[in-house]
């Protein structure tokens, strides 16, 4: 299936199967996670702090989302792979169209960019153009350090109000769906229920939205640092690895 395909089997998922989503940044972990049977991979600009070591998205460049979007796609996976337009890289709608079609030529399917209204624009340049879309609103990573830190969206009327007329902004625009952080679960369950493209929440109520997304490193709980309040492990690689670590050590170290 080619990405607009993909993308188009994705927003007929509306009302129906949650669709599962997950990160990936790497080669093995795309083909592992495509045979588990995931609907989205998304190639995420979390990969600055769970990668790269960076504390928050604003540090990732172009060229690291080339970079790990080129290794996710040689997986070859039946999941529609998403690469996130990282901060900066689209000021203006001519710039969101360059930098999506360099994603697409690094083997993405579809590009994510964070923002409501004023995003539209540039939306609409990148889905005119037969490139997929999904949207993104809520708390946006990318504006952590102009907003101080990372807050819960949708605390008051004027806020829920602000999400659906961005939301609905995207959807005219042509994306397929809509990624929904940090929002307070009874505005994402009203926002899922007014749009027509599938919503999918990260640490909005786990069922809020027509799906979810999660980091991988907290689903697997290989990242110990920091552990998102609203993260669900279902592993705990970081010991393991230490264990296994520590045994060969004492192996080779052996008197």
């Amino acid at each position: 299936m080619t990405g607009l395909e993909k993308a188009q089997a994705i927003l007929q998922r509306k009302n129906g199967k949650r669709l599962a989503t997950l990160t990936a940044y790497d080669y093995p972990t795309a083909r592992l996670l495509d045979e588990a049977g995931v609907d989205l991979l998304l190639v995420g600009d979390s990969l600055g702090m769970v990668v790269l070591g960076f504390p928050d998205t604003t540090h990732v460049t172009m060229e690291d989302m080339l970079h790990h979007t080129a290794a996710v796609a040689r997986a070859k996976t039946k999941a529609i792979v998403v690469a996130d337009l990282p901060i900066n890289s689209y000021d203006t709608p001519a710039m969101a169209l360059d930098n999506a079609r360099r994603l697409i030529d690094a083997g993405a399917e579809a590009v994510k960019l964070e923002g409501g209204i004023r995003q539209a624009e540039k939306v609409h340049a990148i889905t005119t153009m037969g490139i997929p879309v999904c949207g993104h609103i809520g708390m946006l990573p990318q504006r952590v350090l102009e907003e101080g830190g990372y807050r819960k969206k949708g605390k008051t009327p004027e806020q829920a109000s602000a999400l659906l007329e961005g939301a609905n902004a995207l959807v005219e625009a042509g994306v397929f769906a809509i990624v929904l952080e940090s929002v307070i679960p009874e505005v994402a369950r009203h926002l899922t229920a007014e749009l027509s493209v599938p919503t999918i929440g990260i640490g909005s109520g786990g069922e809020s939205c027509d799906g979810e997304v999660a980091v991988i490193t907290d689903l697997l709980g290989s990242y110990p640092w920091f552990v998102p309040p609203f993260a669900q492990p279902e592993a705990d690689l970081s010991s393991s690895i230490t264990q296994a670590v520590t045994a060969y050590r004492n192996r080779i170290q052996k008197p």
